[in-house]
């Protein structure tokens, strides 16, 4: 018997996180607006609490009575003695509202295949179809950042995210309210993602809960840039995300343009009224916008 795991193409403005030892927060997490929701067996649990959180973000998704938001785990690196273990959680049933793993600090495609050989006897033993598990591959080192490429294009991978505080650590750079220092990375994830044939990069967290502006700026920014969603580290950083990955009155209108024209041409290229070139891959994410501001909308 086969079961199906949530659909991961949609666009997703947030992905809210909670420490997987933290039983208050696993409980609350899933009605607090996200669009989704990562359970954290990494950096927010202490080494002593692994064990504990394992069985806690279980528990929280054995629990649940919807599918939605769905739901990513994010798994220890995959160099250190823990990882294994995490993939504990997702044995035996499949789980509700499961959508795949975020895994940190990814440097090489040999780490990936390493977690793609030991998924696939999970994967059978809960009765999903091979490479249902999905995984977002988050890049926070040089390394990663030059392995991005072969990381895209693995099957398994249907986002890449960005971890901003550890990569400007590893290169030794310095933050400014402008990230600079982290432009030329931002930007390469974006055409990685684009020319793999992905969804667009996540951006990373915002650490100042109390600078909403900051949060808008920076989210603007990515938005421009060519990311779409923000990984949040609190329910109130959630609605300023969501109105800035909202789409405006002017995109909607642009986005019905597009697939309208393409619709007209019969679903093969064409040429929308304002002189724009359409092409499946854009009427895809004209469509992906729409679908968006109905959701928005609703």
């Amino acid at each position: 018997m086969t079961h199906d795991l949530p659909a991961v193409d949609r666009l997703l403005r947030s992905y809210l996180f909670a420490p997987g030892d933290n039983e208050r927060l696993l409980g609350k997490v899933f009605a607090a607006g996200a669009d989704a929701v990562v359970l954290d067996l990494e950096d927010a649990v202490a080494p002593n609490r692994k064990d504990a959180a394992r069985q806690l973000v279980r528990r929280a998704l054995e629990e649940r009575t919807s599918t939605d938001p769905p739901t990513w785990i994010r798994i220890n690196d995959l160099r250190s003695a823990e990882w294994r273990s995490d993939l504990e959680v997702v044995c035996c049933d499949p789980l509700p509202g499961l959508a795949g793993l975020r895994v940190p600090k990814v440097e090489s495609l040999r780490d990936l295949q390493r977690l793609d050989e030991a998924l696939r006897p999970v994967e059978k033993q809960a009765g999903l179809e091979p490479e249902s598990l999905r995984i977002t591959c988050t890049i926070e080192s040089a390394a990663g950042l030059l392995a991005a490429r072969q990381l895209a294009e693995h099957p398994r991978v249907s986002h890449l995210a960005f971890g901003e505080a550890d990569f400007v650590a590893d290169v030794g750079a310095e933050l400014d309210t402008e990230a600079t220092a982290t432009l030329f990375a931002r930007s390469s994830l974006v055409v990685t993602a684009r020319a793999a044939g992905i969804a667009p990069p996540i951006a990373p967290a915002y650490p100042r809960l109390d600078d909403t502006e900051g949060l808008r700026r920076s989210t603007r920014q990515a938005r421009l840039l060519g990311f779409f969603g923000r990984s949040c580290i609190h329910p109130k950083q959630l609605p300023a995300v969501h109105e800035e990955f909202t789409p405006g009155a002017e995109q909607v209108a642009e986005a019905r343009r597009i697939v309208e024209a393409l619709e007209r041409a019969g679903g093969a290229v064409a040429v929308a009224e304002d002189g724009t070139f359409v092409d499946a891959a854009v009427a895809r994410r004209a469509r992906a916008v729409l679908e968006l501001a109905a959701e928005a909308e609703a």
